[in-house]
């Protein structure tokens, strides 16, 4: 019997966040031990209401939920919050009936700490928003990066434009400093940048598709995905979404649907690129000593096999 590998979701949900929590329930290789809530499709308290919301939707009122941060890790309160994307509510409009279930009293980051302490070198981390409660684990801790398993990010844009702006994909740009402290952090890494999670769509053919089918996920996701679909319909002028989430949440469960680059990645963490990831390759040996120098490495997604993860994604969703 392989061992389930045992995963943590940091979480803001958001639509495509619910997508990622109900396809790591319907696989069978990890294990959810726990989610912890960022702020970013909606504020923290939001999010949390979310998560134990989309816990109790799964009858998986087992798995405990943290709450995180509700600043930046520089104490910045001016968040950029994408319910535009989402629905003020994060999940679509559908005004769902507050959860049974509260969050433990841990905060996020001490959670994150006492797991990869129990743990060692056992758990990922996957990241699905901001990076400000997995910076405060390791400014807490800083034995954290060594502890935890590995930290799948959903984050940058390697070498394309950004979704906030030309510069900056969406979580990185949530809280940058945070970003930096992660990536240059000699944690194992593994970056899923919207470089990659773009060519991964589900079209308004999957959503039929799902909706005909009895799943208990399919047919709740039938339901939020409405808002999803008409924002990208507007935005992008696709018949489809981007998967992010799910992309990365397969990362985890199964690296090998990508490939990936090894380098050091930076983030630019003020001015008009504020939020750029930048990816070293490490090739070249500079003359001077800059910020560059003795950086641990990442890996950064380059490619992905986008049919089969959508395969994989709309096979789980429906049996469920």
């Amino acid at each position: 019997m392989v061992e389930r590998k045992k995963i943590i979701i940091d979480t803001d949900p958001g639509i495509d966040d619910a997508m990622a929590i109900f396809l790591a329930l319907q696989s069978p290789e990890v294990e959810v031990i726990g989610l912890t809530t960022i702020y970013g499709n909606v504020y923290t308290t939001l999010a949390t209401r979310n998560a134990l919301h989309l816990l109790e939707i799964a009858g998986r009122q087992d798995i405990p939920v943290a709450e995180g941060s509700h600043v930046t890790i520089t104490k910045g309160t001016k968040l950029r919050i994408a319910d535009f994307v989402h629905g003020a509510d994060g999940l679509g409009n559908q005004n769902f009936p507050p959860p049974k279930g509260k969050p433990i009293e841990q905060s996020a980051a001490s959670f994150l700490i006492q797991q990869a302490n129990l743990h060692p070198g056992k758990v990922t981390v996957v990241a699905l928003g901001p990076l400000t409660n997995i910076a405060l684990a390791i400014e807490q801790d800083p034995e954290f990066p060594k502890k935890i398993g590995q930290i799948v990010i959903l984050g940058g844009a390697f070498s394309v434009n950004g979704n906030v702006n030309p510069a900056a994909e969406a979580n990185i740009f949530g809280d940058p400093d945070s970003a930096d402290i992660v990536f240059t952090s000699g944690a194992d890494i593994l970056a899923v940048g919207i470089n990659v999670t773009h060519q991964v769509v589900m079209t308004d053919a999957d959503r039929d598709k799902l909706s005909q089918s009895s799943g208990k996920y399919a047919q709740y996701l039938c339901k939020i995905l409405d808002v999803y679909f008409s924002y990208h319909h507007d935005s992008y002028h696709t018949k489809g979404v981007y998967l992010h989430d799910p992309t990365a949440l397969l990362a985890a469960v199964n690296p090998s649907l990508l490939t990936y680059i090894e380098g050091v990645v930076r983030v630019q963490t003020n001015g008009i690129m504020r939020g750029l990831t930048i990816f070293y390759n490490t090739k070249k040996k500079f003359g001077e000593v800059s910020e560059w120098c003795n950086k641990p490495t990442v890996k950064v997604a380059v490619t992905v096999d986008a049919p089969a993860v959508v395969e994989l994604i709309m096979e789980r969703l429906m049996n469920s």
